[in-house]
């Protein structure tokens, strides 16, 4: 699994969720890395963020929005 040591030193833009519930239980992405979506731990702020291929996000994302998951 590819990550980003230091997510929060990663000059990368990060944005939460529109769903989240203002408190450190979010989801947030950096949009801009080619090809991937890095996704950190928004309670950990200086911990790593995962960086997830483009394809399996939009299949994760389309799951989401059926339900299926």
């Amino acid at each position: 699994m590819t990550t980003i040591p230091n997510a929060d030193q990663a000059g990368l833009a990060w944005t939460k969720s529109t769903y989240s519930d203002g408190g450190n239980n979010c989801v947030e992405v950096a949009h801009g890395v080619p090809d991937a979506m890095p996704v950190p731990d928004s309670k950990v702020p200086a911990g790593p963020a995962i960086v997830i291929p483009d394809s399996i996000w939009g299949t994760f994302l389309d799951a989401v929005k059926q339900r299926t998951i």
